[in-house]
């Protein structure tokens, strides 16, 4: 005579406690109870995937007095306009070191302490803080490690800050060096962007109270193809939209080598690209915005009113690109048309 089935099994249920025996330690796969039968087994297991699947408590990470201070700060360094000139005294990190085991990749150091010096420069006046992590592309690179690694360093450099009151610009550079195309160019940059944002979910980062600083979708320096503004500003606005989420607060480009008038009409395209760009989109310049007044200036003191006349000129270039109004002239002078690659650049 058959076995009348106990109640409340059926077909679906029975193969759903067979996937959970096989998906869980030895414990969640044990002989059913001789009297509680398939029903209770079922209970006790989906108690235990609950259990498991079950999403740690976020302990606070920021008051939401420290949460509107960040997003203030930031706010105010892309307000409508507005960019930086990137100086050495805003970087916190303390150099790339090889990571071993790759390809000649890098990782960058300086957390040691950083919660110390962060605290400090608070009291000193700074609101914002610099990272750099530098990525390569090659045959083979960036590799897996390389990125994973670089996004934590930047992940936890970024909760350090935002603990101590400062606004950390994570700046994760791939390298312009290289042959590669635009197209090869745009997928690391979304493979390495993609990894940053999930470390820094991971490490609970306010990220209304954060700025990303990358490059530009571009050719590798060797690259013999020619590519527009409007095709580098899409593929890097389309970078972008793929993996930064809108709650960032602003984008502040870093300029990879690029002549001056060169960054400036490339940030300029960027800007009036076509698609949806939900965050303020400006410039971190170094070299882009001091080349031409260093060349002015010459280390010579009856040269300085030029090289102030050179730089306000450069800075008044990208305070228009960055809204989308830079016209170029076509007199921006040899000094800001002249390339600023430096293989492998590192500082």
């Amino acid at each position: 005579m058959a076995r009348r089935k106990p109640e409340g099994s059926s077909f679906n249920m029975t193969h759903l406690s067979m996937a959970m025996a096989f998906s869980f330690p030895p414990v969640a796969s044990a002989q059913l109870h001789p009297q509680l039968g398939n029903t209770q087994h079922q209970t006790e297991l989906g108690k235990e995937l609950a259990t498991t699947s079950t999403m740690p408590y976020q302990y606070p990470a920021l008051t939401p007095e420290q949460k509107k201070e960040l997003s203030d700060i930031a706010h105010r360094i892309v307000a409508p306009g507005k960019g930086i000139l990137a100086a050495d005294e805003s970087t916190v990190d303390k150099g790339v070191v090889p990571l071993a085991g790759t390809n000649g990749e890098t990782t960058t150091q300086g957390l040691d302490g950083l919660s110390e010096r962060c605290a400090q420069y608070k009291k000193d006046g700074a609101d914002f803080a610099k990272w750099r992590c530098v990525l390569k592309i090659g045959e083979h690179t960036p590799s897996a490690l390389a990125i994973m690694e670089n996004a934590n360093v930047l992940a936890r450099y970024a909760s350090i800050c935002q603990q101590n009151g400062i606004v950390p610009i994570v700046e994760p550079e791939i390298l312009p060096d290289g042959d590669h195309d635009l197209k090869r160019c745009q997928y690391v940059t979304e493979k390495v962007l993609a990894a940053v944002y999930k470390a820094l979910s991971d490490h609970h980062i306010y990220l209304e109270g954060t700025l990303l600083k990358p490059n530009m979708v571009t050719p590798g320096h060797a690259c013999t193809q020619k590519f527009s503004h409007e095709e580098i500003a899409m593929a890097t606005v389309t970078a972008l939209r793929r993996t930064v989420p809108p709650a960032v607060t602003g984008i502040t480009f870093l300029s990879g080598g690029q002549s001056e008038e060169e960054a400036s009409i490339n940030l300029n395209a960027i800007n009036k690209c076509p698609l949806l760009k939900p965050w303020a989109l400006t410039f971190s310049y170094g070299r882009a915005l001091q080349a031409s007044a260093l060349k002015a200036w010459g280390g010579k003191k009856e040269n300085l009113k030029a090289a102030q006349e050179e730089y306000v000129k450069r800075a008044l270039a990208n305070s228009l690109a960055c809204q989308g109004k830079y016209t170029p002239s076509g007199h921006a002078g040899a000094a800001a048309s002249e390339s600023l690659f430096i293989s492998n650049h590192a500082y």
